[in-house]
């Protein structure tokens, strides 16, 4: 009689940022976390960022030393934050009494594209990570690098790189992934704004995907796209607590609210164009110097009409000097317009896959925020997303007001 196949290990990739390895006793309850699922059977890899503000010190550090610093030694200073706490952690876990063994990205097999401070995953052959696994080992994988076989370089994958890391080894390796922080999960809002916001059990790819755009911190926006991506079974948990977190999953129809969360940056810095030539490839010009310098945007408004069009588009503060040259790169190409940085403006945004079949939503929104007073300086929509851009210090009372109106705090029984 031949025997039932053997049930395949799961294994789990988990998340730890900053905060999570900021010292000693830190690193040991990271250990003691991976040990722990180690020991329910799991085959368990971990990705891990720099101590603290290590990266922060070493920027600091760099741009003390050279004014410009050099974007491909500025990848090799900064990638030494999470190979030492990536070693820290192995050691910890020795001391428990298991295996580890920690990796670099390239070590790992995390191939990306030759852009330094800011490389995309172009794929990951993570040979030598099977192999510990099958060993029986615990992995440590440093966060927010790779290898570029273009250049033989060491890259940095920029922001949400760890998070991104985590969730790409998943997808490779067949995993699910845990992202572990300093808050317990997905909230409707933040609650240091909201004090009533309500944790949400479980949210879809498709709203979290929009969340994280938005501001919302508790994972970035490429691990979500790359989780949506692969199907990714994704955990959204506390660092310091073991209850239940938020699972992001797809929901069906009847599972969906209208609206889900509001979510808030301040993080946004627009840029306000006049007097651009008018013609069909002068805005083709100034998005493609954008993206060569790979800013990303996040709104766009533009007043359709004849003459010369006015334009506006918001950006990450980090990638202000670089959409600075991308516009001066443009103006050559162009002709000269002019251009003027707004930076006292903030985004409230208000997102649920349910509002795609349901009219209203976007009325409320904007009766809401009349009744305290805002004014909206610019707006953007998807099918299930509204944001507005509105002055930074009325920011938090837009979120506590779109909060109440849509009844966030309630438990809906989702």
């Amino acid at each position: 009689m031949s025997t039932a196949p053997e049930r395949a290990v799961e294994t789990v990739v988990m998340q730890f940022g900053s905060s999570s390895v900021a010292g000693p006793e830190q690193i040991r309850q990271v250990a003691r976390r991976l040990v722990a699922a180690r020991e329910r059977g799991l085959r368990v890899v971990g990705t891990i960022s720099a101590m603290g503000r290590t990266t922060d010190s070493l920027l600091e550090l760099a741009k003390r030393v050279s004014g410009d610093p050099d974007p491909r030694e500025l990848d090799m200073l900064l990638s030494t934050g999470e190979r030492s706490a990536c070693a820290l952690v192995a050691m910890a876990v020795h001391d428990l009494g298991h295996d580890a063994v920690s990796f670099t990205g390239s070590q790992a097999g995390i191939l990306t594209d030759a852009v330094h401070t800011n490389a995309k995953i172009r794929e990951i052959t993570p040979v030598r990570v099977r192999q510990a696994l099958d060993a029986e080992k615990i992995v440590l994988v440093a966060g927010f690098q790779g290898f570029s076989r273009d250049t033989m370089d060491l890259t940095r994958l920029g922001r949400g790189g760890t998070d991104a890391t985590a969730v790409a080894l998943a997808a490779a390796l067949g995993a699910s992934c845990e992202i572990h922080s300093d808050v317990p999960g997905v909230f409707t809002a933040d609650p240091r704004v909201v004090p009533e916001a309500r944790k949400l059990p479980v949210v879809s790819y498709e709203e979290l995907l929009e969340m994280a755009a938005a501001g919302e911190k508790a994972i970035g926006l490429r691990a979500v796209e790359l989780a949506r991506s692969h199907r990714v079974r994704m955990h959204v948990r506390s660092m310091d607590s073991n209850e239940g977190g938020t699972v992001v999953r797809e929901l069906d129809g009847m599972e969906q609210p209208i609206v889900a969360a509001v979510t808030h940056s301040r993080d946004e810095i627009v840029l306000a164009l006049r007097d651009v030539p008018d013609g069909a490839g002068s805005i083709a010009s100034i998005f493609d110097a954008i993206a060569a310098e790979h800013v990303s945007v996040a709104l766009i408004l533009q007043n359709v009409s004849s003459g010369a069009a006015p334009l506006s588009f918001s950006v990450p503060s980090d990638d202000v000097p670089a959409a600075r040259r991308a516009l001066a790169s443009a103006q050559e190409a162009i002709g000269p317009f002019e251009v003027s940085e707004i930076a006292d403006l903030g985004s409230v945004s208000l997102v649920g896959a349910g509002m795609r079949s349901h009219p209203g939503v976007a009325a409320l929104v904007f009766r809401t925020l009349a009744a305290e007073g805002i004014t909206v300086r610019l707006i953007s929509t998807s099918p299930i997303k509204i944001t507005c851009l509105v002055d930074r210090a009325a920011l938090e009372a837009a979120v506590r007001a779109l909060h109440a109106a849509f009844a966030l705090g309630e438990d809906p029984g989702r």
